[in-house]
């Protein structure tokens, strides 16, 4: 392998492209109920269609939705609120019974109905 490519291999990928994937987390709290719950069913990858049948919406107001909880978060993308999403599962479901409560992939995130 060349130098180049042992160095690229050293550092850690968020930190090569300056970007932290969890950012967003802190301001979960400045999301509304709804706007929660749109994002919890963003991670799951659904498209607009399928998100607006599922909370019994229209497709417009789904839109509306996801825009401003990217601006809330402080992301570029729906992709990257999809993204924080997965990883602040727990903070965002109140499911007791959530399979997804018991693997936590961000230590130190906890939901705060089970506190």
């Amino acid at each position: 392998m060349s130098k180049r490519s042992d160095a690229a291999n050293s550092a850690c990928a968020y930190r090569r492209a300056g970007i932290t994937p969890a950012s967003g987390i802190g301001r979960l709290k400045e999301l509304t109920g709804r706007e929660k719950e749109v994002l919890l069913l963003l991670g799951t990858g659904l498209g607009n269609r399928q998100l607006a049948r599922e909370l019994g919406i229209a497709e417009r107001t789904v839109k509306a939705h996801v825009a401003r909880i990217v601006e809330k978060l402080g992301q570029e993308t729906r992709l990257q609120a999809a993204v924080l999403s997965v990883l602040s599962h727990n903070a965002l479901c109140a499911d007791p019974h959530c399979p997804c409560q018991h693997h936590a992939l961000t230590p130190g995130i906890r939901n705060p109905s089970a506190a």
